[in-house]
């Protein structure tokens, strides 16, 4: 053997005695360092908290911090803004690859107003309130995508915004499915 052996040899000899000479003595307590890391005081969300100097233990959010999986639209709620979102924006979605889903989230929240097939005859409508344009007019059919991702985004008139009911994806899929109703209906059912 080595030099260096026998010195591994003698050091691997030393820490099995040391650990058979300093066992734990499960009757004493160890020495904690900053013991308040280890066990720190709970709060309730919403109950007073000394530590922050606003008193309030759920805190805001950093300036500037985005929910995972969140994209900020760039765009306000202004005529000027949907015409340029139908020029800059334009829909990820094809409407053969809208499928289920964006029928799924047009019977959800676009049929009550707009009806089954867009023609602006929804349960709602008929119930007295007033009636939204139909999704085959002409002049929805000039629409851009991005436009209509706007609308649906901001609202307008009588329509409400629905940015925090529908996700973004969900907003382009019922686009693409609009765009299916628009196809299959032919260019002779467009009505003002």
């Amino acid at each position: 053997m080595t030099r260096v052996n026998w010195i591994l040899l003698v050091a691997l000899l030393i820490a099995i005695a040391a650990n058979f000479a300093f066992q734990r003595n499960p009757a004493v307590l160890n020495y904690e360092y900053l013991p308040e890391m280890v066990r720190s005081k709970a709060y309730e969300s919403f109950s007073l908290n000394p530590v922050f100097t606003d008193g309030k233990t759920m805190q805001p959010p950093v300036a500037g911090t985005l929910p995972r999986g969140f994209r900020p639209v760039h765009y306000r709620a202004t005529p000027e803004d949907a015409q340029r979102a139908g020029r800059e924006l334009q829909s990820p979605v094809e409407a053969a690859t809208a499928g289920q889903r964006g029928l799924f989230v047009f019977q959800t929240f676009c049929l009550p107003c707009h009806g089954p097939a867009g023609r602006g005859d929804g349960p709602v409508a008929l119930r007295g309130y007033p009636a939204p344009p139909s999704l085959l007019g002409e002049k929805t059919l000039k629409l851009a995508d991005g436009q209509m991702f706007h609308i649906l985004t901001f609202g307008q008139k009588n329509m409400p915004a629905y940015a925090g009911q529908i996700s973004q994806q969900d907003r382009w899929r019922v686009i693409a499915y609009v765009r299916s109703l628009q196809q299959a209906a032919g260019p002779g059912s467009a009505k003002p």
